[in-house]
């Protein structure tokens, strides 16, 4: 019989629907598991420690891990870190779940359980950023300033929603970034109030900042907001909100393989890493093609 690892994370998300029911539903995936023929070994990853301990000294052949982005990502990391080559299955269990819904993997745990079950993987890219890895997103400026600044019952009560409350009352006191954006075709400077580098398609709640991103291309998209007066950054998030301001003249957009991201003054920003916090500039990023092998649902292309 197969073996298979089911983590998860026990504080995750506990603001959304599918995480109060996610341990309820944890006999309802280990049925589905075992129905499907794997011996299935649980882990309640209850620090980051547990959770790097458990992936280096795994011998299951297959990996499935429910949680939020910041869960998929701490997973990620410690897969590459232990160099282990074993196909990641993501059930979506927090309060941002930007990366399996650009998956297309159902909300339901019991429904992506079985989903994962069906065996349909592909090989992925991964971004990396100063050493460490993204599976969606990396980003800083403004929005990643405010996710770091939520307090987390905020947060839990109100989920995504939280971080564009919290925004809304900063934004008119938040400063711009001279950012240097350098690439192996060219190099541009300007003021930016938000840049992000995508692999999957979105962050954030909004699902198609990016309609070019693919995570199996080799390619990672850069969206860079520039300054602009009040007026102007309301205008451009209407348009955000319509999925139409890529050719907008206050967005940058590049698709490339490596960036580095330099504050031209040398000073460090927050960044924001899968929703977690990023490393200090500057920012050295690179895209992994096919890094890692990932379990995806039917309706994913």
């Amino acid at each position: 019989m197969d073996t298979l690892k089911l983590i998860y994370n026990p504080v995750s998300g506990r603001s959304t629907v599918t995480d109060k029911h996610f341990k309820n539903a944890i006999d309802d995936c280990v049925d589905v598991f075992q129905t499907a023929g794997y011996e299935t070994h649980l882990l309640r990853a209850t620090s980051l420690e547990v959770l790097d301990q458990s992936i280096a000294t795994m011998d299951e052949k297959l990996l499935v891990a429910a949680g939020g982005d910041g869960t998929i990502n701490l997973v990620i990391n410690a897969l590459m870190r232990h160099k282990k080559d074993i196909p990641l299955g993501i059930i979506p269990a927090g309060t941002a779940n930007d990366f399996a819904s650009y998956l297309k993997m159902p909300k339901e745990p019991k429904i992506a359980a079985e989903e994962i079950v069906q065996g349909r993987i592909m090989k992925a890219d991964l971004g990396l950023v100063n050493n460490k890895y993204f599976i969606n997103v990396c980003g800083a400026g403004f929005l990643a300033n405010v996710s770091q600044q939520v307090d987390t019952h905020f947060k839990d009560a109100l989920g995504k929603m939280a971080y564009y409350l919290k925004g809304i009352g900063q934004l008119p006191n938040f400063m711009p970034s001279p950012l240097r954006i350098s690439t192996p075709t060219q190099t541009l400077t300007d003021e930016f109030f938000l840049f992000l580098i995508l692999n999957g398609s979105g962050a954030g709640g909004f699902d198609r900042l990016s309609t070019t991103a693919k995570i199996d291309d080799g390619m990672l998209d850069f969206i860079g907001f520039k300054a602009g007066s009040m007026i102007d950054i309301a205008a451009l998030f209407l348009k955000v909100l319509s999925g139409d301001y890529l050719n907008d003249r206050r967005v940058l957009f590049l698709r490339e393989k490596e960036i580095l991201i330099e504050h031209i003054n040398g000073q460090n920003i927050d960044t924001d890493v899968d929703g977690e916090n990023g490393p200090d500039m500057p920012l050295n990023i690179e895209c992994k093609k096919e890094a890692i092998r990932l379990f995806v649902p039917s309706m994913y292309r």
